[in-house]
Order: C-alpha cells, then structure tokens, then sequence
C-alpha cells in the first residue's frame, strides 16, 4: 500500500519530579538536604531513512510518546533522562503542524532529523533550595510536561524526471521500456493508482530518477481523478516530461495544453520547470501519418514509440543533459 500523508499524535516525555530527602547516616548529625533532581523527558524526534518508501508504518500509528524522565532521589541523585522516540520517514517528507498548519521541516536529505517535540525539563530536589537561614528546605518542583502536537507528514518523490500526461497515453509503457520498473500497463485508463520510481541508465556512469504518476484528467487540479492527489511527487523533479498520445481521441495540440493548464493550476513552479515533450504511440498511426502535425512553439517534440522503444535515446539523452545542468 502506497501512503504518502499521515496524521499522527506526538507527545514528548514529561521531565522527572525532584525530590525532598535528608540524609540519615549514623554518626552523621543534621545530615542535611539531599533530594536530586528529575531527569529530562524523551524528545520525539523525526529522522530519514533512505531505505524507506511509503509512510505506511505510520499509517497504523496514531500516538507517538517519548519516555518521561525519572524522579530524583536521595543523596543528591538525579533520575535518569527519558528515552527519546525517532520517528522513521522516508526521504522527501515535509512535517506540519496540522493545527497552526506552519511548515516545520523538509527532510530531503538522508540522514536529516528534526526534533518535533521537546521533552520537558526535571524539577528541582530540596538540595538545590538550601540556604544559610534555609537549612533544612522541604521544597521541591515538579517535572514540566513535554511538549505535545498534532503532526501532519506528508512525503513528495524525489525524482530527477517526472512523467506527465492524460490517462492511456503511455507514461507506464515508457518506463517499462528504459528501466527495470514494472508498472502495470493495460488497456484502459488510470492503471496506474501509485506512482513509480525507476532508476534510468544512459550509459556507465550516467544515470537519474524518474517517476510516473497517474494520469491527469481536465480539472484534476479541483481534485477530480487521481493525479491531484499525486502532483506534490513531482514538485521535486528536476525536468518534466509531457507524454502526449499520437493516436488518442483528444488531439495532440488539444492534450498538451489541457497538461499545462492542469500543472500551472496547481502551481506556477510546475510550469517553469524544464521539460520536454514526448508524442508516443506514433507507432499506432497509418504509415503515412507517422509524423502528424504537432507543434508547440518554444517545444522540441520527440516522436517515440515506447512500445517499439523507437526515438527513445534521443529523448533519454536530453533529459538527462536537463538533470545534470539543473544540479550544477
């Protein structure tokens, strides 16, 4: 199951009370004051995993607490400090606060942590409030509460090409051909419901990241289909791909500008991104018409097949010279 946004509970630890104790030695007369303080409660920390893929595991996990930190105890011991709770989310995972809706973090780099919620801090033993007038104090504070909010994750692909386009028009097929992903591939629309990472090589050495998402339909930026719910995993990508079908009911000219509608409705980046546009399924077309008409001014227009895998390199190699000028 793919799961790219959870909602969750977190709760840091509570700190440690602090303690009111005297020592009581023989032989030691007016001993004196010796309760310890608390310890720190655990803090609930948000880490990245790059072997992770989907946020699934938190899906099944609504609260999240971090261990609350012991008591102090006598002869000016202090309580051990709470454990603190990492919470695993793959690479790519925003984190919001889903009452204040304030963007606390973008993990995007492997490794990459963020302390989501602080533990509170141990109270204070009567051996801390001794005084000269004050030498036998039975006054303590109590552990603060750690700090508790509802989180909302949500994980965007990071993908160096995104492909782009309607329903039926090949986006899976393409990605069959040049890695070894295995999207589903039938015929009939959205068969693709998640989108699909694969690693693209063009040659030793040189290689990048591409995605597919679901096929978009006219108004998927209101929220109709499937697209709109995927769109935040090409946000990232560093080059788009337009894959406009040759041989579909809606005219090439007609699909591409439905894409682009649809993108910059959802946001203005997107349409400023590189891209490169790609007229698949030329194979499907009378042999007279295996170059129709379709031009988009500013646009270089592959004609592929990606069935047939035909006018594939020269696609691949111009994305790929988009990635690495994009990086530089």
């Amino acid at each position: 199951m793919f799961i790219d946004r959870v909602t969750i509970q977190i709760k840091a630890g509570s700190g440690g009370d602090g303690c009111v104790s005297f020592r009581r030695e023989k032989y030691v007369p007016r001993g004196g004051p010796d309760g310890g303080m608390g310890g720190k409660g655990g803090d609930v920390v948000v880490k990245v995993d790059r072997e992770m893929r989907t946020l699934l595991d938190l899906y099944y996990r609504k609260t999240i607490k971090a261990q609350s930190g012991k008591h102090g105890q006598g002869k000016n011991m202090t309580g051990a400090n709470g454990e603190d709770e990492y919470i695993m989310v793959p690479p790519g995972t925003v984190l919001e606060d889903a009452d204040t809706k304030k963007n606390l973090a973008d993990l995007d780099e492997p490794g990459a942590e963020y302390v989501a919620a602080r533990g509170g801090r141990g109270g204070k033993g009567n051996y801390l409030f001794r005084t000269p007038k004050i030498q036998a104090p039975r006054t303590r504070t109590m552990g603060v509460a750690g700090e508790e909010r509802r989180l909302v994750l949500t994980m965007k692909l990071i993908a160096d090409v995104g492909l782009v386009g309607l329903p039926n028009a090949g986006k899976s097929t393409l990605l069959r051909s040049v890695s070894d992903a295995h999207p589903i591939v039938a015929a009939y629309p959205f068969s693709t419901l998640e989108p699909v990472l694969g690693m693209v090589k063009i040659a030793p050495g040189a290689s990048f990241c591409m995605v597919d998402i679901p096929g978009l339909i006219e108004g998927a930026h209101t929220g109709k289909g499937l697209g709109i719910q995927f769109l935040r995993h090409i946000e990232r990508c560093r080059v788009l791909i337009f894959i406009v079908d040759a041989a579909g009911e809606i005219e090439p000219a007609r699909a591409y500008e439905q894409l682009y509608n649809e993108l910059r409705s959802y946001g203005e980046k997107l349409v400023d991104k590189p891209r490169l546009v790609a007229l698949n399924k030329t194979d499907l077309l009378p042999p007279r018409a295996r170059a129709p008409k379709f031009d988009v001014p500013g646009e270089h227009i592959f004609r592929i097949s990606a069935l047939e895998k035909k006018g594939l390199r020269p696609l691949l190699a111009a994305a790929y010279r988009l990635v690495t000028e994009d990086s530089r």
